[in-house]
């Protein structure tokens, strides 16, 4: 139900936008957001995004990811700039939300796009 897509490798320094559609029986969605994961270690908060609150950022990628997208729509995208060795991971999109209908809670994750940053 959530779709990444966006990652590749890059150059320290470079860029790369992320994408991650959510579809299927969505509701009214609450929380989007991204996570990594590099190897070896446990998957992180990079920023999340809810509805009537400012976007919240990991202090590792303040002033240099953006988080941005339509909730309404499902769509949340980050934008990735003066990326480093240390951002190399597997980014996973995460939404939070009340399916229509029976109104029941979820909480989805998409697979992960993978990020390489070489130096």
């Amino acid at each position: 139900q959530l779709q990444a897509s966006g990652g590749g490798l890059v150059q320290v320094g470079g860029s790369l936008r992320l994408s991650c559609a959510a579809s299927g029986n969505i509701g009214s969605i609450n929380v989007m957001g991204w996570y990594r994961q590099a190897p070896g270690k446990e998957r992180e908060l990079v920023a999340t995004t809810t509805k009537g609150s400012s976007p919240n950022y990991s202090d590792t990628v303040k002033g240099r990811f953006t988080i941005s997208g339509d909730k309404a729509k499902g769509m949340v995208y980050l934008q990735m700039n003066s990326l480093q060795p240390e951002d190399t991971a597997d980014y996973y999109c995460h939404a939070e939300g009340i399916e229509w209908g029976r109104r029941n809670k979820y909480s989805h994750w998409g697979r992960g796009t993978q990020v390489t940053v070489s130096s």
